[in-house]
């Protein structure tokens, strides 16, 4: 309680006047401070609130809490994470009615959960924050929570839930998060969906044509054989449990060990504040080039790449674009690869298997014999005749993913 009588307990401080500690002086509830009866002067009414005078009129009513809720602190702290948009139809003012009312639904350990979210931008794991299901009017149209705040805190252009994909390390987020009350609504534990049918991202089919890239040689440096028994997984690690091993390139140079992934997703990475995974900033660097160094101080959070029911996702953590291909991403008819572009916070499905029944072995121009079931992956670097480097062998830092064959 706030007391005017304070400078008793602080020398130093001169004492209040007797006249306006009187009966009817009362406290005010929300201000917490000692407020005089009607009729007081109050020109002179110290207060503790950061004035020399008690802003309330004698006996008024209070309108300023001194102590606002932790509740509203979260609140205020949301609204200043949401992002920027360039139309004013997606502009987060337009969407501020529909927020709040979804915020006043969320308990304040989901509202926690979500500030720590947003604020982090997806770099630490959070949990799910669950918020009822329905759609929440105030916006233009209605929009059920989950593209509510990933229109506000991520893509501002997002239009229908079925652009977006959860993410694997979200509770029951394969086929729908939650159960009939309640969905998960965290931003985070979304991707959206990289079709080449959508602007952008934009794709383009290897060329046919022979040809060999020119590769620049550096001295010093072992090069290790571009092909399929280098590379390609044996029969037994079948056996072993693996679902995928990873190999990192630089060039046509192999930088260290191919790394076994045991768990259902694994995090591809140079620079992450929380989780585990394959680390390529821990690997020696093959080149000294700059192409090189520029490319890994691209990679960042890196990708996230994840086996799912029917196929492989992979989902761009980082803040620059990585280039796919794999033998089912364009048609059974296609001559070549389908190499796609994948933009920061968007997913694909890299690897299809039931697509893969069809394919066989091939040999890519310039690139010799191809493993069916493996994927590649360049880090900020795309490839192929829409580039000016017409091989993925030509990409400073890229990927090979090698998957166990169906049993």
């Amino acid at each position: 309680m706030c007391l005017w009588g304070q400078a008793a307990a602080n020398p130093g401080t001169a004492a209040l006047p007797g006249p306006q500690w009187g009966r009817g002086a009362r406290l005010c509830r929300r201000r917490r401070c000692i407020r005089s009866p009607p009729g007081t002067p109050t020109a002179a009414t110290p207060s503790q609130h950061g004035g020399d005078t008690c802003p309330h009129p004698a006996g008024g009513p209070c309108h300023q809490p001194m102590f606002r809720s932790r509740r509203a602190g979260l609140v205020r702290r949301l609204w200043r994470q949401r992002c920027a948009a360039d139309s004013p139809e997606d502009s987060p003012g337009a969407l501020k009615p529909a927020a709040h009312a979804l915020f006043k639904k969320l308990k304040d350990e989901e509202l926690e959960l979500l500030v720590q979210a947003v604020e982090s931008r997806g770099a630490w794991e959070s949990g799910c924050v669950w918020a009822p299901r329905g759609e929440l009017r105030g916006a233009k149209q209605a929009l059920p929570p989950q593209v509510l705040l990933c229109r506000l805190y991520r893509w501002p252009d997002l239009r229908q839930p079925h652009e977006l994909k959860h993410l694997c390390y979200c509770t029951r987020g394969r086929g729908g998060c939650g159960d009939a009350a309640a969905l998960c609504c965290n931003p985070h534990h979304f991707s959206r969906l990289a079709a080449p049918e959508t602007p952008p991202p934009p794709y383009s089919k290897a060329s046919c044509s022979p040809s060999w890239p020119d590769e620049p040689q550096h001295p010093g440096t072992q090069f290790m054989e571009f092909s399929y028994n280098d590379t390609s997984l044996s029969q037994s690690t079948v056996k072993d449990g693996y679902w995928c091993k990873l190999a990192y390139w630089e060039h046509r140079t192999r930088v260290g060990r191919l790394y076994a992934v045991h768990e259902a997703s694994v995090n591809i990475f140079c620079e992450l504040p929380q989780g585990s995974g394959f680390c390529l900033g821990q690997l020696p660097a093959a080149h000294c080039s700059r192409a090189v160094q520029r490319a890994r101080g691209k990679i960042g959070r890196g990708l996230l790449l994840s086996q799912e029911p029917g196929g492989v996702w992979a989902y761009n953590r980082s803040e620059h674009p990585i280039f796919v291909s794999s033998p089912t991403l364009g048609p059974p008819s296609a001559c070549g690869l389908t190499v796609l572009k994948v933009l920061p916070g968007y997913s694909v499905k890299v690897f299809d298997y039931e697509q893969v029944g069809g394919v066989g072995s091939w040999r890519l121009p310039g690139e010799g014999p191809c493993d069916p079931h493996s994927v590649r992956i360049s880090f900020a670097k795309g490839w192929g005749p829409c580039y000016s480097r017409q091989f993925i062998t030509s990409c400073p830092c890229w990927l090979e993913v090698l998957l166990n064959r169906p049993r």
